[in-house]
């Protein structure tokens, strides 16, 4: 049995995850089609940019959103203004789970677009299809497995994003406790462990669910490919 403060936790973590999840799809499609379609000076620059939160400390990332989006920082300030608050917030574990999943969800995408044929594209245009055309009935369909195993990864991702969350919005209760800080927390209590160990179970039925479901999608598209 989980303690309503368990379920607060799994409830906010899955909420932040999908929240994070819907934001970062759009523009993770944008890119991944830009890096993968077209070559020019800066692509180099954008692709380490991408992957730089993969590299970074969580902490140091966490550090880097405070300075930035917290109440005194550059934009957070600014932002204040309109009542738009990040910094010990939920919506903050939501931004600090969309920057460091977001490189997880491009480069699945970014291959399926690379692996199509391009010769798709040109035969829908000499039929009369738009270029905006051609990209929603032709290129989406064919990345759809890709799509979907990013969202996959960027959703567990998501899920047990910790480092930069516990630095950016602290460890609320209610508020900004996911998951991983739950655990984190319980770990630190006299009579926690057994609550701990439970959070950690169900933590990794949750990523093998996430795996399972990643290596099914592959596994029905690299059938379709076969066939």
């Amino acid at each position: 049995m989980l303690s309503q403060e368990a379920w607060n936790a799994l409830y906010l973590s899955a909420k932040v995850a999908c929240f994070a999840t819907c934001i970062c799809l759009p523009c993770a499609i944008a890119v991944a089609w830009i890096l993968a379609r077209y070559n020019f000076r800066l692509k180099f620059f954008i692709e380490a940019l991408l992957q730089l939160p993969m590299v970074l400390p969580p902490v140091v990332l966490g550090y880097l959103l405070l300075i930035v989006f917290g109440t005194q920082g550059v934009i957070g300030q600014f932002l204040s203004h309109f009542g738009i608050r990040f910094a010990f917030d939920w919506k903050g574990a939501v931004l600090a789970s969309m920057i460091v999943a977001f490189p997880l969800m491009v480069q699945p995408i970014r291959l399926s677009f690379q692996h199509m044929n391009i010769q798709l594209d040109h035969i829908a245009a000499s039929l009369g299809a738009s270029p905006i055309k051609v990209f929603i009935t032709v290129n989406l369909p064919l990345a759809l497995p890709g799509i979907l195993v990013g969202s996959i990864l960027a959703f567990s991702r998501s899920l047990g994003e910790f480092g930069a969350t516990i630095t950016f919005v602290g460890n609320i209760p209610n508020e900004t406790r996911t998951l991983p800080i739950a655990i984190y927390s319980l770990l630190q209590q006299p009579d926690g462990e057994i609550m701990a160990m439970r959070l950690v179970i169900l933590s990794l039925a949750l990523a093998f669910l996430a795996l399972a479901t990643n290596y099914f999608i592959l596994q029905r598209y690299q059938q379709r490919l076969g066939k």
